[in-house]
């Protein structure tokens, strides 16, 4: 979970700059850069604590010069001599001095990033940053929000086997997207809140390398694991949450009867003006397939909508109409979908990322049920291979209205 405590740095500011006694020099543009893609609100710098924004604001109309020089203003930087000490700042013609605190106020939010001045800051990239930026992007929006869920308020990265995989569950959608990785193996639970903006950071980083790192928790304590992300300009560090993710892989459905590609640009339009009619974005949307169609209608048949896809079996599904739209923008471009039954999970597919949707039940869709039930009955059945008396038990059917999908995940 995201803390509080001034002692974790989550982001370190990695600057090309110069040493200058106890200061140092950099470009503005450079300083402007970093501050700018940091996510925390507090910066700290030479044992000195300020508002990031606040000094990104003053870096920005600070003129006369492409270069700054920072300094202490008593020429030291002892923590012992940190009470009332000040920065010096110059560029050009203009100086200044900045005092520990400013820019700060009692609603700041207590994070912290720090300031890393070095010759070099090269990263040796071991994955794409776009391509990480996108799999947040695709995947953080299906984390749960109930605070009483933890592990589900985290993304689950998993490494191994050639690839980086990000797992995000909300207990009614399982979102998986894999990268190519080949820099070992691990796996280590992450905060969505921690998470948040990094994927908008990372876009405008050009390289970008994921590991993991084990430290001692304080004096002989237990170690601890981090995931580490080194970018250009930023480095992020966040440990790891306790907690056991589900057992995933086990809840993407394998069997399917029908299969569809359509354009999500097309479909996110129909779902919006169906969405408008019934004035509720998590009304049902009824999904029928067939016969190079796909046919979106709301659950009062006030409207509906058709489109043309590429079928393969003919169907019938509700869903919760939010959770159409988040899926849909998820995917981007086409989207792949399959289903099996009207009460079985839903699967959308796209460019390496799987997003697993609980259905919604209604009348339409358990007479579609029934029909399909009382077919299978009236087809020859196959030789059994076991004796009636050792059959496996039957689940029990899900009978009746439901405003909301089964959960696929529980933690």
């Amino acid at each position: 979970m995201p803390s509080e405590s001034k002692e974790v740095i989550v982001e370190q500011l990695n600057i090309l700059g110069k040493r200058s006694g106890a200061g140092f020099v950099a470009h503005k543009a450079t300083l402007v850069n970093a501050l700018s893609r940091a996510l925390a609100s507090r910066v700290e710098l030479m044992d000195l604590t300020i508002g990031r924004k606040g000094l990104l604001g003053y870096l920005k109309a600070l003129g006369g010069s492409n270069v700054v020089k920072v300094t202490p203003s008593n020429g030291s930087a002892s923590e012992s001599q940190a009470i009332g000490k000040r920065l010096k700042v110059t560029c050009g013609a203009n100086t200044s001095s900045l005092n520990d605190g400013l820019w700060l106020g009692e609603k700041t939010p207590m994070t912290f990033c720090e300031v890393r001045i070095s010759q070099n800051n090269a990263v040796k990239p071991n994955i794409g940053a776009g391509e990480v930026a996108e799999a947040l992007a695709r995947v953080l929006p299906f984390t749960a929000t109930d605070d009483n869920r933890p592990v589900l308020q985290c993304v689950n990265f998993v490494a191994g086997d050639g690839k980086l995989t990000l797992v995000g569950a909300d207990g009614f959608r399982l979102a998986v997207i894999r990268l190519d990785y080949d820099d070992g193996g691990w796996q280590v639970l992450i905060s969505r809140d921690d998470l948040k903006g990094v994927a908008n950071a990372l876009k405008r980083a050009k390289r970008a390398n994921i590991s993991v790192e084990e430290k001692a928790d304080g004096d002989g304590g237990l170690m601890a694991k981090y995931l580490v992300i080194d970018a250009d300009l930023i480095r992020y560090r966040w440990p790891t949450a306790e907690g056991n993710f589900p057992d995933w892989e086990k809840l993407i459905p394998t069997e399917h009867t029908t299969f569809a590609q359509f354009d999500t640009v097309e479909a996110l339009k129909a779902v919006s003006s169906l969405k408008a009619l019934a004035d509720a974005k998590d009304a049902r949307i009824d999904l029928t397939f067939g016969d190079g169609k796909l046919i979106m209608a709301n659950a009062d048949e006030q409207g509906q909508a058709e489109m043309e896809a590429d079928t393969l079996g003919d169907s019938f599904i509700s869903v919760n109409g939010a959770y159409l739209t988040d899926a849909l923008k998820a995917c981007g471009g086409m989207a792949d979908f399959s289903m099996s039954s009207p009460s079985a999970p839903m699967l959308f597919s796209a460019d390496g990322f799987q997003l697993v949707v609980m259905p919604m039940m209604s009348p339409k869709a358990e007479e579609r049920q029934t029909a399909q039930a009382e077919t299978s009955e009236a087809e020859p059945a196959e030789p059994q291979s076991k004796p009636e008396a050792e059959a496996e038990p039957v689940t029990a059917s899900t009978k009746g209205k439901r405003s909301k999908a089964k959960q696929p995940v529980t933690a």
